[in-house]
């Protein structure tokens, strides 16, 4: 039985709640801690509180949101154990998904993953004047990630590792603004895989890089943790 138009359009609101919301948190437009009031997007998107509602309840069930006391909802974070666990799994699926995808990765495909990785080198030539953008490093970032897995052509390898990348989405920025020397790091790490994967290297060798890749983000932040556990830590 299909909706009713009454029921249509209140399903047609709470997905529009829903994809505003969640395409700001994944962008880091609404960044952990973010207060999300009701009302005024409510008024954004010309509609009542009860679509937003439901909308904000979808994303707490995503674990994008959470509900805090005398506060409301606002933009959850990962906690420290989650993230591991979420970099962990990550890594396997990802480096799964392209080590699949070398035999189909093509020539362009390698141009336009080095094009970012040089995009991203010069971003980081705005950090000591100050200009670095982490967000945009950052969406760069995930761009050449998801160019080299792109071609897997295992669909459910595909979901997991953008399911990974949307739980880590709203902490990206703030691991590069934590851990500024890893982005140095991570740029030089992309040229070795790059190189590995055009010099026809064997696909087991190029998912042990990717991870190994994964795996070295993961222990900067965990090394960063430990150094400094008194510091207050994004939960993005």
């Amino acid at each position: 039985m299909t909706p009713g138009p009454v029921a249509g359009a209140a399903t047609s609101k709470v997905e529009a709640a829903y994809e505003l919301i969640r395409d700001r948190i994944l962008s880091g437009q609404y960044t952990p801690g973010y207060r999300l009031v009701l009302g005024s997007l409510a008024k954004e998107l010309n509609s009542s509180s009860v679509p937003v509602r439901e909308a904000v309840r979808r994303l707490e069930a995503e674990a994008l949101v959470e509900f805090e006391r005398n506060v409301g909802a606002t933009v959850r974070g990962l906690d420290p154990v989650e993230y591991r666990w979420t970099m962990e799994t990550l890594a396997v699926v990802e480096g799964a998904a392209v080590g699949q995808a070398v035999p189909l990765l093509t020539a362009e495909d390698l141009q336009e993953v080095r094009r970012l990785n040089e995009l991203m080198r010069a971003e980081l030539r705005e950090l000591p004047r100050g200009g670095f953008d982490t967000q945009r490093f950052s969406q760069l970032n995930q761009r050449l990630h998801r160019t080299l897995a792109a071609p897997c052509p295992n669909p459910h390898l595909l979901d997991l590792v953008d399911r990974g990348w949307s739980r880590l989405s709203t902490l990206r920025t703030s691991v590069f603004s934590m851990v500024p020397e890893r982005t140095h790091q991570s740029v030089a790490e992309h040229d070795e895989l790059i190189e590995l994967i055009a010099s026809g290297a064997d696909p087991a060798a190029v998912e042990q890089a990717t991870r190994s890749h994964r795996a070295a983000t993961l222990a900067a932040v965990l090394a960063h943790e430990a150094a400094h556990p008194s510091e207050v830590r994004p939960r993005g």
